[in-house]
């Protein structure tokens, strides 16, 4: 019998490629029930993309205690770079408003992603972003979340704004030498003595510069672990709830979609509510406080535009951090000093500050007149720059610079006998209160 031998060509086989998907989940609280469905959507969606057969499952990427308005959710920007990236060919994601409650934000997202060619899969609306009429179900449903999402922002404004009426306290539980136990607000016993010192100092005549030093240097930090500066110490010493008192609405959410907080300047009603816990401060300390404030506030900031007070604000630029230099009045004396070194003192920029009265005479000297003039020095000189201790650059409208370098003016010649004894005075009480603490 004649052999007969067929030849099979080889045949590749070709398996389906499948498609890489992700999960994208989100809670707009950090409350414990929240974080149960947060979890609970996680392993969900775990489950349910590893379970279909023409998927890769890629991860999924969930916010936690973020609202859906914003656009700055870390995992929610981590997943549209992934997309980018070639990392995910599909989202799939509860519902419009698990995926963004703000209509332009929801329709940006979507539209950039349709144009790599990644579609979004909404469960609940049962509704894919690629498909013909997916963007207009898209903006009438986001319209809706939207409308939602103002809804329940302004019941949580009535509710928050009934309590003050009454006098009730709400939002403020993290205070430096309180503890919020129960809704109640109780002392806490280090801090308090701490705050009690602040107002001490500062009614002996330390400034809120100093005093601010003084804490860091004790290695005492803020509420939130961060480090005191001049700003942070000026606003414990204007909070009435040290003297057992609240001040309510001082702040609110501008919108719904921002969330941003904003100070209540006379857009709303505000509610003074007397004896709401126990003080840590007697009220004389704290009014007497007040008015040295109050009196700092006049001397430093006389009621006319900053143009026409300061000649030399905005103009004056650190070389060393970027900053503009500020102007500061202390015990009868001016001075200009940097913005960082006022804020975060020696350790974050040293710069040195320039008495106004030396400023003003070197700056006359640049421009060749006998005494400083604003009008000629605003038309002529654009910028000041500090390169370093005692240097000034003088940038003109003309373009050309000129260097100058000025000296400091010698104690002698500023201070008298008066003045050099209640400096000795509160040193020697500065340095008691420091051995004492």
């Amino acid at each position: 019998m004649e052999r007969t031998v067929q030849k099979i060509n080889p045949v590749d086989i070709v398996l389906p490629k499948k498609k890489r998907v992700a999960a994208y989940a989100r809670v707009s609280s950090g409350k414990d029930a929240m974080l149960h469905s947060l979890s609970a959507q996680v392993s969900y969606y775990s489950n349910y993309i590893q379970k279909h057969p023409g998927w890769e499952y890629v991860g999924v990427y969930a916010d936690e205690a973020l609202t859906g308005t914003k656009e700055d959710r870390a995992e929610f920007q981590r997943l549209l770079a992934d997309c980018r990236n070639g990392k995910v060919e599909m989202i799939v994601t509860k519902s419009i408003s698990r995926f963004a409650r703000n209509t332009l934000t929801l329709l940006e997202a979507v539209r950039e992603l349709k144009s790599i060619g990644i579609d979004v899969y909404f469960e609940k609306e049962n509704l894919h972003s690629i498909s013909g009429d997916g963007e207009l179900m898209l903006s009438i449903l986001a319209s809706f979340a939207q409308e939602e999402s103002r809804s329940v922002s302004e019941n949580c404004k009535w509710r928050i704004r009934r309590r003050f009426q009454a006098g009730e306290p709400a939002n403020w539980r993290f205070l430096f030498g309180y503890r919020c136990v129960k809704r109640n607000m109780v002392i806490e016993p280090a801090e308090a003595e701490i705050v009690r010192s602040v107002f001490r100092d500062y009614i002996d005549g330390i400034g809120v510069t100093a005093i601010a030093r003084r804490l860091k240097a004790q290695g005492v930090s803020t509420m939130f672990g961060g480090k005191w500066t001049a700003r942070s110490v000026k606003v414990m010493l204007r909070n009435e709830k040290y003297v057992g008192n609240a001040l309510l609405q001082k702040r609110y959410v501008k919108d719904h979609i921002s969330k941003k907080l904003t100070s209540n300047k006379g857009q709303l009603p505000k509610y003074f509510a007397a004896g709401t816990h126990e003080p840590i401060v007697e009220e004389s300390i704290f009014q007497a406080a007040q008015a040295l404030l109050d009196n700092s506030m006049k001397k430093s900031s006389p009621m006319k535009p900053t143009t026409e007070r300061y000649p030399f604000s905005h103009k004056i630029h650190c070389m060393n951090c970027g900053k503009s230099y500020k102007r500061q009045a202390c015990h009868g004396r001016v001075y200009w000093n940097c913005a960082t070194f006022l804020e975060k003192g020696k350790a974050a920029c040293q710069a040195k500050q320039i008495p106004e009265k030396i400023l003003l005479s070197v700056t006359a000297k640049a421009l060749g007149l006998p005494q400083f003039d604003s009008v000629v020095f605003e038309e002529q000189i654009s910028e000041i720059q500090i390169p370093g201790p005692n240097q000034l650059v003088f940038l003109f409208t003309d373009g050309h610079s000129e260097s100058r370098i000025w000296k400091d003016s010698s104690r002698c010649e500023s201070w008298d006998s008066e003045a050099r004894k209640r400096a000795s005075e509160r040193q020697k009480e500065y340095s008691r209160r420091e051995k004492v603490i």
